[in-house]
């Protein structure tokens, strides 16, 4: 803990710095944004793309939006294929040293290049992240609980996925700012930076735990996702009897799939810690699970995203951690940061004004080819856009397919939480359900029925038209609903009052939703095949609503259900 206790006020002082001036800026917004993209724009004037949009002629925001076209990735793929296999200026005027890639979940990945300028871009906004942390550290903390900022359990890979042929290492997104910020992840996690070079997922968690476990002051558990969050939850408590015995002897068990070399490494920097052991091993016994809030009591926030299915997920949270806050960090993807979480326990996050240029395009404009897009302080509260980028990545007004909604204002800056993917809709007609609709829908349900759910997907049926929905969820635990059919008219309910049209196409069109319950373990298999094809296990992101026809194929359904 001396580390950490050096390093602790270095970085408060750092990133409370950031923090202020970024608030500094939310508050000339337009002056600030303007900035960034002029100075982007003459970085970029002579790279090849730069040169085909006339960049240098281009000097007022009017006349970019007039000259630049509101493109998809797939417009970029043929300059991204040409910088993986080693050409220069293409979109960067300086050398492509990672390729971020991107999950996968909802198309083939993108590849979306990083240079150190691009790198340097967000570094502002993650200090500034960790500047609100630290004040929401302080403004939370209350007489009989002191929060504060301290050891960090991440369980993600450094793991790279491989060069391209031009030799630029390529992966996801966090795999590139792990080994980019190495010296500063060597101090303030819990677990060994070494345990992320553990290529196997179930032994990396196991490991990461095994030496988190060592340390009693973890103060933050971080994972991108709060489904990624559970299931390390979930190894904790499955191995907690095999953690313990190797925290006993300060060795790692036979079965953990490690590389000789890597488990020596490790080894040697464990030590038998027979004291820690017996207090864990007290907690088992009484209260006969070990779960994050049990073995780290003064465990002061979990870092995770915010949006989209999040809510879900965070209704299982207080079963591990209690009235642990959470917090969102940043609002990011591998093409860049969106926003900047300021508080814990809140969704929203104000908009990165100093790492990309932003537009909006308002929902009446969504079906146009070229749509007229408004400026930050233009947009309203309560109204929802699809969010365009331009950033140092050498993507401009780029659509990555985001909706956000705006939920009010940080000085003159929005304040935005991601709702959903713009193509990722449900429509048996027209009634064009989206993701967030079903998760309200079953997270409603679900406290209605008082019932945990492992995980759910809805999808259409594939032998009737118009198409029925099909509810499948695997519930957690061994509780059913008990009365199926109830179940399912709620869901049919709620679903109708979250989405207006799909009640309007059930009462005259649709036929009635089936309900499919499948085996315990389905949800796992299909997280696992996602892996296989390519995923990173820490970037999955499972959708909730699909129009893929085989996802759930081969799944055993263990009770159907019709109204």
């Amino acid at each position: 803990m001396e580390t950490i206790n050096f390093v602790l006020p270095v970085l408060s002082a750092i990133a409370r710095r950031a923090r202020a001036n970024f608030v500094a800026k939310t508050k000339q917004i337009d002056a600030v944004q303007e900035q960034f993209l002029l100075k982007l724009l003459g970085t970029h004037q002579d790279t090849e793309l730069g040169r085909q949009f006339g960049l240098p002629e281009i000097k007022t925001i009017d006349r970019f939006r007039e000259r630049v076209p509101i493109l998809p990735y797939s417009s970029y793929a043929p300059y991204t294929e040409r910088i993986a296999k080693g050409e220069a200026n293409v979109l960067n005027p300086e050398p492509v040293v990672y390729i971020n890639l991107t999950s996968g979940s909802t198309g083939n990945q993108k590849k979306v290049p990083v240079t150190k300028r691009f790198h340097k871009s967000l570094i502002s906004a993650n200090l500034a992240s960790i500047g609100f942390a630290f004040d929401a550290c302080a403004s939370h903390s209350r007489p009989d609980r002191k929060l504060e900022f301290g050891k960090l359990l991440v369980t993600n890979s450094t793991q790279i996925q491989g060069r391209t042929d031009g030799g630029i290492e390529y992966g996801p997104v966090t795999v590139g700012s792990l080994r980019r910020g190495q010296l500063l992840y060597q101090l303030v996690l819990a677990n060994s930076y070494d345990t992320l070079a553990i290529a196997d997922s179930v032994s990396r968690h196991y490991v990461s735990l095994l030496f988190a476990l060592g340390e009693a002051g973890v103060r933050s558990l971080v994972a991108n996702f709060p489904m990624l969050v559970l299931r390390t939850c979930g190894y904790l408590e499955k191995y907690a009897r095999d953690l313990i015995n190797d925290l006993k002897k300060g060795a790692i068990a036979p079965w953990v799939q490690l590389k000789p070399e890597l488990r020596a490494k490790l080894e040697r920097q464990l030590r038998p810690n027979p004291k820690r052991a017996k207090e864990l091993e007290e907690i088992l016994k009484g209260e006969g699970r070990l779960t994050p809030k049990l073995a780290w009591p003064n465990l002061s926030f979990v870092t995770s995203a915010f949006g989209g299915t999040s809510d879900f997920y965070f209704e299982r949270f207080p079963d591990y951690f209690g009235d642990t806050p959470r917090f969102g960090g940043i609002f990011g993807t591998a093409e860049g940061h969106f926003g900047i979480y300021h508080d814990f326990n809140n969704e929203g996050s104000i908009l990165a004004i100093d790492s990309g240029f932003f537009e909006f395009i308002p929902e009446e404009e969504w079906e146009a080819e070229q749509p007229k897009t408004v400026m930050p302080a233009e947009v309203k509260t309560g109204r929802r856009y699809r969010i365009l980028v331009t950033s140092y990545s050498g993507f401009y007004r780029y659509d990555i397919g985001d909706v956000v909604e705006v939920l009010g204002f940080y000085e003159s800056t929005p304040i935005i939480v991601f709702r959903h993917r713009r193509g990722g809709l449900l429509s048996s007609t027209t009634e064009k359900t989206t993701e967030f609709h079903v998760t309200q829908a079953m997270q409603a349900l679900c406290q209605e029925f008082q019932v945990e759910l492992e995980d759910f997907c809805v999808a259409l049926s594939a032998d009737e038209f118009p198409a029925r929905y099909l509810v499948n969820v695997e519930l957690a635990g061994d509780r059913s609903p008990d009365n199926p059919k109830a179940f399912l008219e709620r869901f049919d309910y709620w679903l109708a009052e979250f989405n207006n049209p799909y009640g309007t196409v059930r009462r005259s069109e649709v036929p009635p939703p089936r309900l499919q319950i499948l085996a315990p373990g389905s949800f796992a298999t299909v997280r696992r095949r996602q892996v296989e094809k390519g995923m990173s296990d820490s970037q999955l992101k499972f959708p909730h609503i699909s129009e893929e026809r085989k996802l759930l194929e081969g799944l055993r359904v263990v009770q159907e259900v019709e109204l």
